[in-house]
């Protein structure tokens, strides 16, 4: 009996002693295993800027066509060309413009043509003028007058019992519309060419029996692009998420 009165306990049979961490095996020639970075995911890469050149006759107004082309298009600059109307078929045949507002009538062969609005004929006299006293004019009411025909005249319009101008015709609607501020003759053109040339020093009236004016969308027929289509969406009224029609 040991010192003190106590006895020694032997360790219970079968009970297994705790190995630390420093006494624990190590199995040989276990590298660790590596872990693989998972690749990175490929950024989206923004589409390249682009332009679309967009043509227009004289008078012609795209504004508000335009202003939807930057809210939807806003990677794909819109260059307005000026066309003359002369040129018009020729200029989108040339392969420079993707698209453009014309004045009907054109030859169609080889372009998609979408009419788009009519256009109301105008007289335009001097201010002065005693035709200002009436709110319309009929081509009846134009006998006796001096018609000017500019070398640009989109109309040709033939106004029985006129009379012809003593001067060549001028070159452009512009040049015989200030012919007119002067106080010699009358021109007839489309509504917006009066505006476009618009003077304090000439009015113009409606003419009810006038020949009325077309302007449409043409675009070569080989090359309907994306970017035509979104414009013909636009002409014609589509929503940005409405699908073609």
């Amino acid at each position: 009996m040991a010192k003190g009165g106590g006895s020694r306990r032997a360790p219970r049979q079968g009970k297994s002693v705790k190995r630390t961490d420093a006494s624990s095996p190590r199995r040989a020639n276990t590298p660790a295993r590596a872990t693989r970075p998972k690749p990175a995911a490929p950024e989206p890469t923004a589409p390249e800027p682009s332009t679309f050149v967009l043509g227009a006759i004289p008078g012609a107004t795209p504004g508000k066509w335009i202003d939807t082309w930057r809210e939807r298009m806003p990677r794909v600059e819109l260059e307005l060309r000026p066309l003359a109307v002369a040129a018009q078929r020729e200029e989108l045949l040339s392969g420079e413009l993707d698209a453009a507002l014309v004045r009907l009538p054109l030859v169609a062969d080889g372009l998609h043509v979408i009419p788009l609005y009519d256009e109301q004929p105008v007289v335009v006299v001097s201010k002065d003028s005693h035709l200002t006293a009436v709110d319309e004019l009929n081509l009846a009411d134009l006998e006796g007058e001096v018609v000017i025909a500019p070398l640009d005249d989109v109309l040709g319009v033939t106004v029985p019992g006129a009379v012809a101008p003593a001067f060549d015709p001028p070159e452009t609607t512009g040049d015989a519309i200030a012919t007119v501020g002067s106080g010699v003759g009358v021109v007839i053109v489309p509504m917006s060419l009066a505006r476009l040339h618009q003077r304090r020093d000439a009015a113009s009236i409606p003419l009810r029996d006038g020949p009325v004016s077309q302007v449409a969308l043409a675009w070569p027929a080989d090359r309907t692009t994306p970017h035509v289509d979104a414009f013909v969406g636009i002409v014609r009224g589509r929503t940005a998420n409405s699908s073609r029609a």
